[in-house]
C-alpha cells in the first residue's frame, strides 16, 4: 500500500505534468486561432507577406525563449547552491538555524541513535572467540544510562590464530637455551619438533608433560574443522606457559653460569 506522501507526491506530479499539457495545448490553440484570424484579414488571404502574422510568431517566440530561459536560470541557480554546499562534515550550532529546527533536529539524531544502537546484536558469542561482555542501555525518569557487564578475560581474542602464535616465541626460547634446536618445519610436530627440550621441563608425570598437552592443542587449531573451545585454548595456553616458563629458568640459569665461569676466570688470571 502507498503511504500517504507518496500518495501525495505521485498524485502532485501527475497535476503538474497535466498542467503543463494543458498549457502547451491552449498556447497552441491561441497560435492558430490568431495566425487563422491575421490571414483572413490580410487582403492576398496568405502568409506570404503578412506583417501581422509575422508579429504572431515572434511574439509567440519570443515568449517560449524567455520561458526557457527562466527554466534554465532555475535549474542552474539550484545546481549552483547544491555545488556550495560543503562535503566536508561540519558542526550545526545553535546559530546557523533557527531554534526550533535545531531542536527537532537533536531529537532525530538522538532517536537515531538510540535505534542504531539497539538495533546491534547483544549476547552474540562466535566459536572460537572470546566471549565479549554485554552492553545494555537503562532508562531512567532523567536520563540514559549505559551499562556494560564485562565478559571473559579472552574477549577479542581469536582462540585458533593465539595458540599458534606462542610456537614462534617457543621456537625462539628453545634456540637461546639450545643453539643447535632445529629450524622449525610448517607442519612439524610440536611434540617432536620440541623434544629436545623435553628433558628440561619440571613435570610430576613423565608420561604426560606440558609438551604432550601443548602438542595436542596445536594439532586441533591446526587441522581441526571446528574452532577450538575456551577450555581446550585454556589447556593449550596453560600447557604454553609452563615450557615458556621452564625455558626461561634454563635460560637465566645458563646466564648465571656464564657469569660465574666468566668472574671465576677472571680472578684466576
Amino acid at each position: 500500500m502507498f503511504s500517504s506522501k507518496k500518495l501525495l507526491r505521485i498524485l502532485s506530479n501527475i497535476t503538474y505534468f497535466l498542467l503543463l499539457i494543458l498549457i502547451i495545448i491552449f498556447a497552441f490553440l491561441s497560435a492558430v486561432a490568431l495566425l487563422s484570424q491575421a490571414v483572413r484579414h490580410a487582403p492576398n488571404r496568405n502568409l506570404n507577406g503578412n506583417i501581422n502574422a509575422l508579429v504572431i510568431g515572434v511574439s509567440y517566440a519570443v515568449v517560449l525563449g524567455i520561458s526557457l530561459l527562466f527554466c534554465l536560470n532555475r535549474r542552474l541557480a539550484v545546481r549552483l547552491r547544491l555545488q556550495r554546499i560543503s562535503k566536508a562534515y561540519t558542526i550545526i550550532r545553535r546559530g546557523d538555524v533557527p531554534h526550533p529546527v535545531h531542536e527537532y533536529m537533536t531529537q532525530e539524531y538522538m532517536r537515531t541513535c538510540l535505534i542504531s544502537y539497539e538495533s546491534l546484536p547483544t549476547d552474540v558469542f562466535h566459536p572460537g572467540w572470546g566471549r565479549p561482555g554485554k552492553q545494555y542501555l537503562v532508562f531512567d525518569a532523567t536520563q540514559i544510562r549505559l551499562c556494560i557487564s564485562p565478559g571473559t578475560k579472552y574477549e577479542g581474542i581469536r582462540f585458533r590464530r593465539a595458540l599458534l602464535d606462542t610456537i614462534q616465541v617457543i621456537d625462539t626460547l628453545a634456540h637461546e637455551v639450545i643453539p643447535a634446536h632445529p629450524s622449525l618445519k610448517p607442519h612439524a610436530r610440536m611434540l617432536h619438533h620440541f623434544r629436545f627440550i623435553l628433558p628440561l621441563l619440571t613435570t610430576d608425570d613423565p608420561e604426560f608433560t606440558p609438551l604432550h598437552y601443548y602438542d595436542s592443542a596445536i594439532q586441533l587449531a591446526r587441522n581441526s574443522s571446528t574452532e577450538p573451545t575456551e577450555e581446550e585454548f585454556t589447556l593449550g595456553m596453560q600447557a604454553a606457559d609452563e615450557i615458556v616458563k621452564s625455558l626461561n629458568d634454563c635460560r637465566l640459569e645458563a646466564l648465571e653460569s656464564s657469569i660465574t665461569d666468566f668472574e671465576g676466570s677472571t680472578a684466576e688470571s
